[in-house]
């Protein structure tokens, strides 16, 4: 008896150490599934059960088991009954994880909506439906069956091609439509930078300045400029790992303000000589936007009366954290045709429908390569330089998200593809494929 008990007590003392040290983890596991799954049910209006078996099926975060209060808006996560996270939806500015209590009740501000397109006129430029076009030069039958090659088991989502401003190519996967709201992940970093391009273009504010970082001019890190940062070229320390208790992690589902994530770092390189990709630098640029307005309804108003409902992009939802922040690194949801949007304003150099937005100044700044990123990165862009994708032309840059969110813009070929979905893909095989048929 004395032989069981000791194994018994083992076994405790071995499962007690496993808990303590992954304890921190199941934070982070919890926090993700509570987050995404009141996102996906209140924004994307999806159900818990089709949530769970997507978007949460993966290791680990399959491990925690997950429930909605509808009437409240709340969605709570906990990973084997031991931690338990609650995220909750706010007007305006969708859903953030809370820390305590008092987080449910707390007031804030909503950024104010206008409508500025015409119900009259077709999509892209209005919301009537878009007018059936059929190009001569067009194989659809070989663009149809390259949209086709990327659905079924590679998990795309949607699939949205323009050429001259008309839809030749629309597929959504079963559960979606045109009407569906989805997440672009870190394409959100490119809808923060286009802000920057409009501030700019307003004379606003000038990206070559120094970063307006109070607690940095006492130190080397005064010499570190907006363009640095937009370049992911800043020299600061930041671990982009989402695979561990990580910068990233931690800011995501730990963080209060996640503009301060990045500006509490060390440099450990030299400003313009050392890329390194980092979200909490997008969220520090988000913060950086905030200190160009008196007050933060002017921040909040910013975003969506200058570019996004500029341009019609009428269900975008962009997230914020617990301070009122947008989340410039990752959270922002809108339908498919609205995510094209984006990439049409790019194509057209910034003028949406006769009005200027920013300049074609702006696209040569955003579409040219960082220093020390071997030519695939912009400002808040990916490019395609070194023909990384090798059928693909120089020139083509996109914006990108986990999990192979796109939007591919294509100068030359007066072309537009959003690709939505939950896995990568042959995005070489993909293009080449589109390419072929217009061509």
């Amino acid at each position: 008896m004395k032989i069981v008990k000791r194994i018994s007590l083992s076994i405790l003392v071995i499962l007690l150490l496993a808990v303590m040290i992954n304890y921190p983890k199941l934070n982070i596991i919890a926090g993700y599934s509570a987050k995404n799954t009141a996102s996906s049910v209140f924004l994307g209006n999806r159900s818990l059960s089709f949530t769970d078996s997507t978007d949460n099926s993966f290791s680990p975060v399959n491990l925690a088991f997950n429930i909605v209060n509808k009437k409240m808006k709340t969605a709570s996560s906990s990973v084997f009954g031991l931690l338990k996270r609650k995220a909750m939806i706010r007007n305006g500015l969708g859903s953030v994880l809370t820390l305590n209590k008092q987080d449910e009740k707390e007031k804030y501000l909503t950024p104010k909506r206008i409508k500025t397109i015409n119900d009259l006129k077709p999509y892209p430029y209005g919301n009537a439906p878009p007018k059936d076009s059929v190009f001569k030069s067009i194989d659809y039958r070989k663009l149809n069956k390259t949209v086709n090659s990327i659905f079924g088991k590679r998990k795309t989502r949607a699939v949205l091609i323009l050429h001259k401003d008309k839809i030749i190519a629309e597929k959504y996967s079963e559960g979606f439509n045109k009407d569906s709201r989805i997440l672009g992940w870190s394409m959100t970093k490119s809808i923060m930078s286009t802000i920057f391009g409009v501030l700019q273009y307003q004379k606003k504010i000038s990206v070559y300045d120094r970063a307006p970082i109070t607690s940095w001019q006492n130190d080397a890190r005064k010499e570190i400029t907006i363009h640095n940062l937009l370049q992911m070229n800043s020299g600061l320390e930041w671990d982009e790992n989402y695979d561990e208790i990580s910068d990233v992690t931690k800011m995501l589902f730990l963080e209060r303000d996640m503009t301060k994530s990045q500006e509490e770092k060390k440099l450990v390189g030299k400003p313009n000589e050392t890329w390194n990709y980092s979200s909490g630098t997008s969220n520090l640029l988000s913060g950086i936007i905030r200190s160009q307005f008196k007050n933060h309804q002017a921040y909040l108003d910013f975003w969506y009366t200058d570019l996004i409902d500029k341009i019609g992009m009428d269900s975008m939802v962009l997230e914020s954290d617990l301070a009122g922040n947008y989340v410039a690194s990752s959270y922002s949801w809108a339908t498919t045709r609205d995510w094209a949007k984006l990439g049409l304003l790019y194509l057209h150099n910034g003028v949406w429908d006769g009005e200027a937005l920013f300049s074609k100044d702006w696209v040569d700044y955003v579409t040219t390569p960082t220093p020390t990123s071997n030519g695939i990165y912009g400002a808040q862009f990916w490019l395609n330089t070194k023909r990384q994708l090798k059928d693909v032309s120089e020139d083509m840059y996109f914006a990108d998200g986990y999990q192979g969110q796109r939007i591919y813009i294509f100068p030359k070929e007066d072309l537009v593809i959003v690709r939505f979905g939950l896995s990568w893909f042959e995005e070489n095989e993909f293009l080449k494929g589109i390419l072929e048929s217009i061509q």
